[in-house]
């Protein structure tokens, strides 16, 4: 298969997994449908030219994205910090106060609403996947939301926009490199070429592959950028980058550019360190899932309770990727109350609130933490409800 980000012919697979749930997020009303989640192949593929790393095996025909995806992280403090922190950097950067923001793939238009709230500006989201009826748009910001792709063709055309900004969207996009392009022609023809900007934010693949992340591969994820490889897709689609770095413990990257009114001209990307790094990422997932394997075995066989905290994409692949294992976790907890009461897609554990789990005394013994920028997050959230839970990090 050809590089979606350059269309070069020299790519290698350095790592593959059998079997994942396609969809991470979508909410599952009874355990026998999370059982029954359709499953994929991943062989994840290093394009030895633009040093994109993507899934080789994907099949965009397998997603559904509708009113049933649920991946809202602004219920965690710790992540509303982040996300107003960014929101006021932005609005500041570029001057938005009476301007025009677009955002893509705006999911319930949470930050977006952030975004105008802080700025003083108007908001334009576009998501086909957008259900009203779970719409975080604050009362009295001038946000609305078209259930509709971006792009010069859409019906109505596109507004003049001053920034577009997309967050965790470009790596579930199969054709990267075409999107941008589609942006950027978007942008021109509403007459945005001039000053507008775009902002874009997508996981940090060397995070994934230096910090051993291993629970952030999952089948949406179509695409995994490192910052060199994140930079040449935009030069190439004809943007010119004016900022980029790694941000929330350096599990994202960000990068702001503008359209270019020249012909793209990308830089070689150096791929000797990410090569590297891919060579021995199959020995580094194979010994972390052996040393979680067994702590799973050894608290079952001591009859220690434990529960999972985080039912998004790290907490569903690592109960999948657990197997059997993973029936030592009895209860999986997270913050966003769509998902009380649904179940684990492909490993069925039900999902509860953090109340829940003293509800009936006590509490579990164990706590595993899916992602450890919320360590300190939870383990206050423990004490404050009196569980005296050990807590570990996956």
């Amino acid at each position: 298969m050809d590089c979606p980000a350059c269309g070069g012919e020299r790519s290698s697979v350095f790592f593959t997994a059998l079997s994942v749930p396609v969809t991470c997020n979508v909410l599952h009303r009874t355990r026998e449908s999370a059982l029954a989640a359709a499953r994929g192949e991943v062989r994840l593929a290093l394009c030895a030219g633009c040093g994109l790393v993507f899934n080789e095996a994907f099949d965009e025909g397998l997603l559904r994205y509708g009113g049933e995806y649920e991946n809202a992280l602004h219920f965690s403090g710790e992540f509303r910090r982040y996300a107003e922190d960014l929101a006021r950097g932005l609005a500041r950067r570029h001057a938005l106060r009476g301007k025009r923001v677009v955002e893509l793939g705006c999911g319930d238009g949470s930050f977006l609403s952030l975004l105008c709230r802080e700025g003083g500006c108007e908001g334009v989201g576009y998501d086909p996947a957008h259900d009203p009826s779970r719409s975080a748009v604050e009362a009295g910001v001038n946000v609305r939301i078209e259930r509709a792709l971006y792009g010069p063709g859409a019906t109505p055309p596109p507004p003049r926009a001053d920034l577009v900004v997309c967050r965790h969207t470009l790596e579930h996009v199969a054709r990267p490199l075409e999107f941008l392009r589609e942006v950027r022609r978007a942008i021109v023809a509403s007459g945005g070429a001039s000053g507008a900007a775009v902002f874009f934010e997508v996981p940090n693949f060397a995070y994934t592959l230096e910090g051993g992340g291993i629970w952030d591969i999952l089948y949406e994820h179509c695409n995994y950028f490192t910052r060199e490889s994140l930079l040449a897709l935009f030069e190439r689609a004809g943007f010119t980058p004016i900022a980029s770095g790694s941000v929330y413990g350096g599990q994202f990257l960000t990068v702001e550019a503008r359209p270019s009114p020249e012909e793209p001209r990308p830089a070689p990307v150096d791929t000797r360190r990410i090569e590297e790094f891919a060579a021995s990422f199959g020995r580094g997932f194979e010994e972390k899932v052996s040393f979680w394997r067994g702590t799973l075995r050894r608290l079952r066989d001591q009859g220690r309770t434990a529960a999972l905290w985080g039912a998004g994409t790290k907490g569903v692949m690592f109960l999948n990727i657990m197997g059997e294992e993973g029936a030592a976790v009895e209860r999986v907890v997270d913050v966003n109350p769509r998902k009380h009461g649904c179940y684990v897609a492909g490993a069925g554990q039900r999902i509860v609130a953090p109340a829940d789990l003293v509800r009936d005394g006590g509490g579990p013994e164990v706590v595993i933490v899916m992602n450890p920028v919320y360590r300190r997050e939870i383990s206050e959230q423990l004490a404050s409800m009196g569980a005296r839970a050990e807590v570990m990090v996956a």
